[in-house]
């Protein structure tokens, strides 16, 4: 609680038990009177001043219909009236109410402000052998900084010595900490845990991931919602319509109606004006969206706009990039093929080999190919390296060559092994004799004779098939893949995922041909959603209605590019994205229904003769606190 709300608590609890004790003084009649008014006053000033005074300022200000003006009028009038006990209690609830409301908002910036605690106060940079600290907008990419346990990492680098675990909460959400070592790359804004290390700079602050996040989240709440805009113009009209109507309520009965007291119109019309104060609606519709941009930012989805999580709820076709998105954009080899096993890619044939003489045969074709791809840097490479998993000895090896675009040459043991795509086995005469399997294949051809191939694969992230059938039970109409890979295996992942609309072997061209294609086949109210790795899909998530990127840890592309950044690279957090936006636009009609329909019958109720100030006070500050207390249901990140 802030210190500006304890002292309005403080004043709120010395009012009400000077109210409490002038009604039990007056009812046991001790005082009555101009005693009995003095006491009903101070009770009023010391909640009421700061209310009358915002009035009065913006009334010299121009703007009359606000909700102080509101409150002022019908509170003052009610003192002129006689109804002391009606005035103060209105402006003691609507302080309690504005209490409400201020816990609600700064409980939900406070999930905004946790996010913004990411941002670093120094770094310990090595100069001339020396530790100094500085801030870090005064390091220089290429230095060398060190982070002790506990510490934030101030700027994006890599780890050149050391190992730790890092706290990636505050960016990913995600409460498993992720270790690092040497050749690992870290971003700004985590903390350091346990291990000492030291990381060489490769961003400057302003272009650091910290950075970034911290000017999308301060930027979020500059895109309003179509429904706040609406409510903002619905109070920019209404309240000057009930204003009016308030004082033709006043002045007309007394002077058409015969007998009609004044006094009793002008009650009718104070508590007319109580009971129309909009503030249920312009207090809790933007805290609704504001709690829904704080907790989804709890759990690592970053909106750039309550307009964003607001289209999201009309979602009707995802399409999806692969590289990066649904797979991990790592290589894995998933299959190693002897030549024996793939002459006709009988399943009888292969169990005829002995188990044995298969496995011999796997070890002999992932030695050549690892030999082979020795010094190749390419991510295929790195990939049949690693499923060797055994140290490379160059002795016996001679003549290698890059066979650029095609793979290598390579002779091993006197003999000489291609390693490479198919074009390169027909440039050589050589025939493949199957190719059983769906994904990018390496062949391996020794002496001029096939030996194999192996079946290298991008691994599918852990959540992509859940992401897809989460959207399919929501009811997305159509869920869509474009990739630039070949129909194999791009249709490969897509069966696997389940996904059935699919494009492939698409230049980034292509997806947008693609993307306009598919815009036409949505309803006018429908939304479309493009999900990409925001490094090759800038174009695309520029066309969606939503771009949402896997942003994950650095890629500053991303940040850039999309509407939506998944900082944890889960495909599932697009599902609960578009929960959360649900959540938050039912929230939002709840609020608005709920809010006009109790006004609009306490102000008939009022109109008759029929509601007292208790009443006023319900249909003002009472359904503004409920519509709080409704709204800030969305500040804890659920989607349900």
């Amino acid at each position: 609680m802030t210190e500006k709300m304890k002292k309005n608590l403080i004043k709120v609890i010395i009012s009400i038990a000077i109210y409490i004790a002038t009604a039990v003084l007056v009812k046991l009649n001790y005082i009555e009177g101009n005693l009995e008014l003095a006491l009903y006053l101070a009770a009023y000033l010391i909640v009421g001043a700061q209310v009358l005074k915002r009035a009065v300022r913006n009334i010299i200000g121009g703007q009359v219909f606000d909700e102080n003006f509101l409150m002022a009028i019908a509170t003052v009038g009610a003192f002129l009236v006689g109804e002391y006990p009606e005035a103060v209690a209105v402006m003691l609830f609507y302080q309690i109410g504005e209490l409400f409301e201020k816990y609600a908002v700064n409980r939900s910036r406070k999930s905004i402000s946790d996010l913004m605690d990411i941002y670093p106060e120094y770094a310990n940079v090595v100069r001339a052998g020396k530790l100094e600290t500085v801030d870090p907008e005064e390091v220089n990419v290429g230095e060398v900084i060190l982070i002790r346990p506990g510490e934030r990492v101030p700027l994006d680098g890599e780890v050149i010595k050391g190992t730790s675990n890092l706290d990636t909460r505050a960016l990913t959400g995600e409460t498993q900490p992720r270790e690092v070592f040497p050749g690992e790359a870290v971003v700004s804004g985590c903390i350091n845990l346990n291990g000492v290390i030291e990381v060489k700079v490769s961003r400057e602050f302003g272009e650091s991931t910290v950075s970034k996040i911290l000017e999308l989240v301060e930027n979020a709440s500059s895109h309003k919602a179509e429904a706040e805009n609406f409510i903002t113009k619905f109070a920019r009209y209404y309240t000057p319509v009930v204003v009016i109507s308030a004082a033709l309520l006043a002045l007309i009965p007394p002077l058409i109606i015969p007998g009609a007291s004044w006094a009793d119109w002008v009650y009718r019309a104070l508590t007319f004006l109580v009971i129309s104060c909009p503030c249920a609606l312009v207090i809790s519709i933007p805290l609704s969206f504001f709690g829904g941009l704080g907790g989804a930012s709890r759990r690592g989805i970053l909106v750039k706009g309550s307009n964003y999580l607001e289209a999201l709820a009309n979602v009707e076709i995802a399409v999806f990039d692969k590289t990066g998105t649904l797979t991990k954009g790592n290589f894995k080899v998933s299959g190693i093929f002897p030549a024996e096993s793939v002459i006709t890619g009988n399943a009888e044939l292969k169990e005829s080999v002995s188990g044995e003489m298969k496995a011999e045969a796997e070890e002999r074709l992932i030695r050549m190919a690892a030999h082979a791809e020795i010094h190749s840097s390419h991510p295929i490479a790195a990939s049949i390296r690693d499923a060797y998993g055994k140290a490379i000895d160059a002795e016996g090896m001679d003549e290698i060559e890059e066979l650029s675009g095609y793979g290598v040459k390579a002779l091993i043991d006197g003999k000489t092994v291609y390693a490479g795509s198919r074009k390169l086995m027909n440039d050589l005469g050589i025939r493949i004799e199957n190719e059983a399997a769906a994904g990018t294949l390496v062949h391996i051809a020794e002496d001029g004779k096939y030996a194999g191939y192996i079946l290298v694969e991008d691994e599918i992230k852990y959540d992509s098939q859940r992401a897809v059938k989460e959207l399919m039970a929501m009811g997305i109409k159509k869920i869509v893949m474009l990739t630039g890979d070949r129909k194999n295996i791009g249709e490969s992942v897509g069966k696997k995922l389940g996904i059935t609309e699919i494009y492939t072997e698409l230049l980034p061209a292509d997806k947008v041909e693609k993307m306009v294609g598919l815009m036409k086949q949505k309803s006018p109210k429908g939304k479309l959603i493009f999900v990409g790795d925001g490094i090759n899909d800038a174009p695309v998530l520029a066309g969606a209605d939503i771009g949402i990127a896997m942003g994950g840890l650095g890629s500053d592309a991303a940040i850039e590019a999309a509407d939506i950044v998944i900082m944890t690279d889960e495909p599932s957090k697009v599902a609960e994205a578009i929960k959360i936006s649900k959540k938050t636009l039912r929230i939002v009609k709840q609020n608005i229904v709920f809010a006009l329909g109790i006004k609009l019958f306490v102000l008939l109720l009022a109109a008759f003769g029929a509601a007292s100030m208790w009443a006023a006070v319900f249909a003002d500050v009472g359904v503004s606190v409920l519509a709080i207390l409704n709204a800030i249901r969305l500040i804890g990140g659920r989607s349900r």
